[in-house]
């Protein structure tokens, strides 16, 4: 059986005073003698004693950890965010409690549900793309708990908010397209009821119409977010008479599929086809031939979240909610590099 944790009523008893006497001793207060602060460490040490900081926050009105609840850990961009979340409560001696929704809003209630329970002082969140409903933030700001959205935001949900410059960036995208030669863009985009999905779109359509080019309503697609997914979507369009020749994706993992799809059907990149994706991923710079992107300076984001509250809300107390734009760059790299002009050539027997 697992054995019972240490108290410090274990210590009380074996130092034989009273438990208040205990906590004054470890916390070095003066009301206690030095032989008996000595004493109770003595003895905390000998039977392994570690302080319950939960219990110790608890009685100055105050957790010191922060909750944050992630769609997927083991995606780059949101490791990122997380590392530069930890940085800043380390610096600033706080906890960091770390949840994944999974992509799933069943998943993303329950987390909320777990860190009010962990009394958090701050909850972190972006948002699932099942999510369609903020019920669950307000039952965070009900048990007054700061809430900070970031990168998947809702926006009819009154909180402070980090979000990248997402319109943008996607219309930066598309005229890069454009500077190169390319004339049918298609758009694969996301969730449309996710604030950043509909950004990005709304800039693909601006860069479009900046251009003077037509988008037939076939070259654009929602919910294509994975791999698999772009793969099909790319096939079915590459099959068309006047198929696209770049794509503006809003995920790397769609850039992945389409360039999959590309060289399925025979295609040169970025000769024959261009491709644009988002997030700046790790594997978009090891394929053959490398992702453009959007890097949208992750860590910064989890950064910039985290100290909005460390250095604004938490120390201000303010009480309008603050918003802040981290912005992107367009990282360029072979899968849009052609040149107006560039001559089709054959495709290679590429591998990725």
């Amino acid at each position: 059986m697992k054995e019972k944790r240490v108290t410090i009523h274990d210590i009380a008893r074996q130092a034989g005073i009273a438990p208040s006497s205990v906590s004054k001793a470890l916390n070095d207060s003066p009301s206690i003698s030095e032989k008996v602060r000595n004493l109770v460490k003595t003895i905390a040490k000998e039977l392994n004693y570690k302080h319950n900081l939960t219990a110790a926050n608890l009685r100055k009105g105050s957790s010191r950890t922060i909750g944050v609840i992630v769609p997927k850990i083991n995606v780059a961009f949101f490791a990122d965010i997380i590392a530069g979340i930890e940085e800043k409560c380390f610096e600033n001696n706080h906890r960091l409690i770390i949840c994944q929704s999974d992509e799933s809003f069943a998943k993303e209630v329950q987390a909320v549900d777990t860190l009010i329970r962990q009394n958090v002082d701050c909850m972190l969140i972006s948002l699932s793309q099942q999510t369609q409903s903020n019920d669950h933030l307000r039952e965070i700001t009900n048990h007054h708990i700061h809430l900070i959205q970031f990168d998947r935001v809702d926006h009819q949900f009154a909180s402070h908010t980090v979000v990248n410059d997402n319109r943008q960036t996607a219309c930066k995208a598309v005229r890069h397209l454009v500077q190169q030669g390319y004339k049918r863009i298609a758009f694969l985009g996301g969730p449309g009821q996710l604030a950043l999905y509909k950004e990005r779109k709304e800039g693909y359509l601006a860069g479009i119409g900046e251009a003077n080019l037509t988008h037939p309503y076939t070259y654009v697609a929602d919910n294509v977010l994975n791999t698999q997914t772009a793969f099909h979507k790319a096939i079915e369009l590459f099959e068309h008479k006047k198929r696209p020749d770049a794509f503006c994706t809003v995920s790397d993992y769609a850039a992945l599929g389409v360039l999959k799809a590309a060289m399925a059907s025979g295609l040169k990149v970025p000769q024959d086809v261009g491709i644009v994706g988002f997030s700046n991923e790790v594997f978009s710079e090891v394929t053959s031939p490398t992702l453009s992107t959007v890097d949208q300076q992750s860590k910064m984001i989890g950064k910039e979240a985290a100290d909005l509250y460390f250095e604004s809300i938490l120390k201000e107390n303010t009480p309008s909610f603050l918003h802040r734009v981290v912005n992107s760059n367009l990282v360029i790299r072979q899968s849009s590099g052609r040149k107006t002009g560039a001559k089709r050539s054959k495709p290679p027997a590429a591998t990725i």
